[in-house]
This record gives C-alpha cells, sequence and structure tokens, in this order.
C-alpha cells in the first residue's frame, strides 16, 4: 500500500479540496482511502495539490511530427492550406518516434486517459502498449458526394486494423466544410453504433460563413481546388449537424457525442443540442483556438446551460503543447470565475464520463484507479500560475 499526502486533495465527489489531505491506494493503483491529515506525520507530503489522472478528450497525436511547424494566427482557412503542404513531410520512422515521445510525455504529466483523433494507424502499436487508456475515433472526408461508399469502405477497413491491436474505435465524421452531407451521415451512422461520436463543430468564424452565406476565406479555398463545398442553409453550422445526425436515426440520442471545439455557439445552438441529444459534451481545446484564430468559446454560456464540459489539448500543428494544466491555466486566465476544482472536473471526471470510464476514472474515490497527479508551482489560495506544471505519483 502508498500513501501520499499534500496541501490540497482534489478528490473531485465532492466540492473544493482537502486541505492537508492523503490518498492511499493498493499496489495496482486502486484508491483506497482519502482524508485530512497531519503534515508533520507524514512520510510524503508535497507542496502542491494531488488530482485524479487526467483525461484529454481530444487530440491528434498521430500529427506530432507537425510540432512547432505552423505559423500561428492564420485563421483556418489559413491552417488548412499548411496542413495540407506539411502532411506527410517526414518519415514514417520519424512519425513512429514522435508518436512515441509524446505519448510518453502525456502519460508521465499524468494523462491516464484520451480520446484521440486518427486518421491512419500510425499511432495504434503505441496505443496498444501504452498503460493509458484510449478510443480512437476514426476521422473521415470527403467532399464528393460520389465518394461517399469508397470513404465508408476505407474507414471500415481501418477500425478492423483497430480492432485486431485490442483498440476501441469509433468512426466519426471530421467536419461540415469537408464532407459532403450523405458522407456526415454515413459516417455519424456507423459511429454512433460503438455508442460515440466526436465531431470539430464551430471552431471558426470562418466556418459560419461557409454554411450561413457561401463566403468568405474557406469557401473560396474551396471553391478555387475544385471541390464540392457544403450546403448554404443560413443557419450555423451545428444546427446543419443536427439535421444530418437525425438523418442517421431519429432523436433522441442516447449516445455520448462530444462537440470539439464550438468557439461559435450561441443560445440557439445550446437549446438545439440540449433538445436532441441526450449526453452532449464540448471539448475546450482553448490554447488552440488562440494558436489558430486567436478566440475563446463563450465558456460563460456554456456553464449556464449546464453542458458538460471536457478539455483537450488538440494537436501539435496547432499547439505547442500537449499539456493539459496548460490548457486548463489558459482557461483561469481568460475566465477569472473559473476555480480549480471545476477546472480538474471538466479535465478528469466530465471526460472519463464521456468515455464511459467513470466507474474506474476521474475521481480519486475508493474503488477506482484513475492515477494520482500532482500540481505544483501553485499561486495563492490553490490558483494555476504560469509555472504550475504536473507530474504522475501514482
Amino acid at each position: 500500500m502508498a500513501r501520499v499526502a499534500a496541501e490540497y486533495v482534489f478528490t473531485l465527489d465532492r466540492p473544493g479540496a482537502i486541505r492537508n489531505g492523503f490518498v492511499e491506494c493498493a499496489p495496482d493503483g486502486t484508491v483506497i482511502a482519502v482524508g485530512e491529515c497531519d503534515p508533520s506525520k507524514e512520510e510524503v507530503f508535497f507542496k502542491g495539490a494531488l488530482v485524479p489522472g487526467f483525461v484529454n478528450s481530444h487530440c491528434h497525436v498521430e500529427l506530432s511530427y507537425m510540432w512547432k511547424l505552423f505559423r500561428k494566427g492564420t485563421g483556418m482557412a489559413g491552417f488548412i492550406d499548411q496542413i495540407n503542404a506539411l502532411r506527410d513531410t517526414k518519415p514514417l520512422d520519424e512519425k513512429i518516434a514522435d508518436i512515441r515521445h509524446w505519448m510518453e510525455v502525456m502519460w508521465n504529466r499524468g494523462v491516464s486517459a484520451m480520446a484521440d483523433i486518427s486518421n491512419c494507424d500510425d499511432s495504434f502499436a503505441i496505443k496498444k502498449a501504452s498503460p493509458m487508456y484510449t478510443r480512437t475515433f476514426l476521422e473521415v472526408f470527403g467532399t464528393e458526394p460520389e465518394d461517399c461508399g469508397a470513404v465508408m469502405d476505407g474507414v471500415l477497413k481501418l477500425k478492423a486494423v483497430a480492432d485486431s491491436f485490442g483498440l476501441d474505435a469509433t468512426p466519426t465524421p471530421h467536419a461540415c466544410y469537408t464532407m459532403s452531407p450523405q458522407l456526415v451521415t454515413a459516417v455519424s451512422a456507423e459511429g454512433l453504433k460503438t455508442g460515440f461520436l466526436s465531431f470539430h463543430s464551430e471552431e471558426t468564424e470562418q466556418e459560419e460563413e461557409m454554411i450561413r452565406t457561401g463566403s468568405g476565406a474557406m469557401w473560396e479555398n474551396r471553391k478555387a481546388a475544385g471541390m464540392s463545398v457544403p450546403p448554404v442553409t443560413g443557419q450555423s453550422s451545428l444546427l446543419y449537424f443536427l439535421d444530418r445526425l437525425q438523418e442517421a436515426h431519429p432523436a433522441p440520442f442516447d449516445e455520448h457525442i462530444l462537440l470539439v471545439h464550438e468557439v461559435c455557439i450561441d443560445q440557439e445552438g445550446m437549446d438545439a443540442v440540449k433538445k436532441v441529444m441526450m449526453h452532449p459534451f464540448i471539448a475546450l481545446c482553448p490554447c488552440s483556438n488562440i494558436f489558430i484564430h486567436n478566440a475563446l468559446p463563450p465558456v460563460g454560456l456554456m456553464r449556464s446551460n449546464g453542458l458538460k464540459l471536457t478539455v483537450g489539448t488538440d494537436s501539435l500543428s496547432s499547439n505547442d503543447d500537449l499539456d493539459m494544466v496548460r490548457e486548463l491555466h489558459c482557461l483561469q486566465s481568460n475566465f477569472k470565475e473559473l476555480e480549480l476544482d471545476e477546472l480538474l472536473t471538466w479535465a478528469c471526471l466530465n471526460g472519463a464520463e464521456f468515455l464511459g470510464k467513470e466507474d474506474e476514472l476521474g475521481s480519486l474515490e475508493p474503488g477506482k484507479k484513475p492515477g494520482i497527479v500532482l500540481i505544483e508551482n501553485l499561486g495563492p489560495e490553490g490558483r494555476l500560475t504560469t509555472e504550475s506544471c504536473s507530474r504522475r505519483i501514482v
């Protein structure tokens, strides 16, 4: 049995933190007990906070080879141009080495589970060997309606490969602007069979322009490339997605559906989501949003509507790091009302719930095996600072 203690213990099954708290766990990491302690009598007492292992709810770990290759602040149209120019510019062995490195970095910093996007099988063997739990979302693209069948054949073959590695895998749509209406519905229907879906939604105003009015930089890029463009609906891209989703099967949706980014969501969108989804989640990736177009989602509106928020890092093509604490500090810095226990609930417990792993992960409760993580260099009243960092203890 191991016992560790710290100035703060965030169990996340209760509000706030235990001041001068301890966690006891079995050799396999199962939490046995938590409670208050006398620091002077503890063999191991840390300055900082003990928290459950993080759940990175949105990552593209296979793009780790793109670290530090991208210009910032280009907007989504410029970012897509860079992706197209820089994809597959390194040999496979270097890609694999980068994936392995960043998986180890995330684990050592305390990420116990991840919802990861894959377009190929580069990461599968590494995920299989990792102690981190992953659900792999097999993302598809295809703007031409006539290609829908071939694209679906391809993603089902990729799922068979993931299955052969023993990975939990889900076919999933990328975004409304990279897919024909037929493909959005077809791959959503396939993904919903697994009980999960992840969808890049309302990441940028350029996306909204494209769907609402048939204009803007992303629209012009698609037209210039000779690609089909999504239908102009006069409504938000989120409402367009919900319409396509209901072609997969009628509402309500009991599956766990993750809307990634939602920088442009408004009350109309919130109401529509709550009307048709029984388990909607939103993945916040604030550092990525700032990297690409210097904007952040309406977190206050999301909180007031009671939608379950999670936290992701996105990829190293649109971020300087895959650091969950850095994401939380970004949110705290821009939304001063946020306290650490709420941020940790998003980054641990809500993410575990999205993945259907809340019985094992997400909180420091007896019987669970979430991992134990130390966050160091906290400021006054236990708030995060620019120096705050995390490391795995268990």
